[in-house]
């Protein structure tokens, strides 16, 4: 799983989804058993109950959801204590790109490739853009990122409907959004598994987007971002297409080089090979009509042309660093190499195998990595950060790389 980015702005998914993914505690049931409820949340509840029947809610779906439930209080603290990572964009896209991800994500296109295509035929939208971000939100529906990193969204949303003072409109609008999902038939409250801020499922949707944006892909009666990817995957590329003007049949474009002194602006992809840029695999570009950006992130690392549609992926999340990790880990999937030019002192990526042993010896140090699945999240970070600190590794960033897992086998 992997730590999601919270830099949302207005008309964009992420202002409709809100807060990222993050790694909670298991709970095994939407009702918890508190020694005493916490005080005036009986009261609030009450008058909550009012404004949400008033909006349409069933008598029924307020008892079912919410009459017995407890406010998970511990969604303060996640929300206070987000780990903070400084992370430089060659570690940023290596731990996202990562080997795991590259070999599940092969496994998934090809148990769902029926699925792929009618989507691209629907849609437009290129297989390995859905695919990644599909194995970044949720590891391509991995039940394990289910099963240890959700919790039931009801006694969060109910906790931060309560009782978070900067947002409590926000979130009691998305308590009332979860609730009619329930009312529609589309779920149940034990299904609805999430994280501490209530995005659920495949593509960690928001109850306002699931209501608002997701539709039913898969024509089983219901809308539903769990079980079958249908409705999540095809409710996505249909995001892509009416929010980012996802283009039909462009790529999203090329790393590429000679562009030194070759100006600016938005060229087609003809007028920037006349101007003597080239891509960097040395093929040609296929579509020499189609226009494009020059972006170099950072400078002595890879430049890229950019057409619409990394703008596109951009739309789901605001964040340029992520848009690249997702049509880079889009492009590897489906066959491509590394980046030619690498960032200035970058690593290569582990692979599974080191990451799983970085992990190993990290617990056998003493420090939590919450597992040794080869995949790095939160609490690998954090157990790495701890390792650098102890051992005087700075900078002490949380990067699981090949200097850390050299120093891990030093001290064997």
């Amino acid at each position: 799983m992997t730590q999601r980015d919270s830099s949302a702005r207005t008309l964009t998914r992420r202002a409709l989804i809100g807060t990222a993914l993050s790694a909670g505690a298991l709970i095994a049931s939407p009702i918890r058993a508190f020694a005493t409820t916490p005080p005036g949340f009986d009261k609030w509840r009450e008058g909550f109950r009012a404004r949400a029947l008033a909006r349409g809610i069933s008598e029924g779906t307020y008892i079912r959801c919410l009459a017995r439930i407890e406010p998970d209080m511990s969604v303060f603290q996640k929300m206070r204590k987000q780990p903070e990572f400084n992370e430089q964009l060659w570690q940023y896209i290596n731990r996202r790109v990562s080997d795991w991800r590259l070999s599940a994500g092969k496994v998934a296109l090809q148990k769902h490739g029926a699925l792929f295509s009618r989507i691209e035929k629907d849609f437009g939208v290129e297989r390995g853009t859905l695919l990644a971000l599909w194995g970044v939100e949720t590891a391509y529906g991995d039940p394990l990122v289910q099963q240890n990193h959700m919790r039931p969204v009801f006694p969060s949303l109910a906790a931060l409907a309560w009782n978070e003072p900067r947002r409590k409109k926000y979130w009691e609008t998305e308590l009332i959004n979860a609730l009619r999902i329930v009312d529609k038939h589309w779920s149940t409250p034990e299904e609805m598994r999430g994280s501490w801020a209530g995005a659920m499922g495949h593509t960690q949707w928001m109850p306002e987007v699931w209501l608002n944006v997701g539709f039913d892909y898969d024509g089983d009666g219901r809308v539903s971002p769990f079980g079958r990817p249908d409705d999540a995957l095809g409710s996505s590329a249909r995001f892509l297409v009416n929010r980012g003007k996802y283009r039909r049949g462009e790529h999203w474009g090329y790393e590429v080089k000679g562009a030194a002194g070759s100006g600016g602006g938005n060229k087609s992809y003809a007028q920037w090979a006349a101007a003597g840029v080239t891509r960097a695999d040395g093929q040609p570009f296929p579509r020499p009509n189609d226009k494009a950006q020059l972006w170099t992130p950072v400078q002595g690392g890879p430049t890229f042309l950019l057409g619409p549609n990394f703008y596109a992926v951009k739309s789901y999340n605001p964040s340029m660093n992520y848009a690249l990790a997702i049509v880079h880990l889009g492009d590897r999937i489906l066959g491509a190499g590394p980046f030619v030019q690498p960032f200035p002192g970058s690593e290569r990526a582990l692979t599974l195998a080191e990451i799983q042993e970085v992990q190993t010896r990290l617990t056998k140090a003493g420090f939590d990595t919450g597992g040794t699945d080869g995949r790095v999240g939160n609490d690998t970070m954090k157990a790495v950060r701890d390792f650098q600190t102890r051992a005087g590794l700075s900078p002490a960033d949380g990067y699981a790389g090949l200097k850390v897992l050299a120093r891990l086998r030093q001290g064997s």
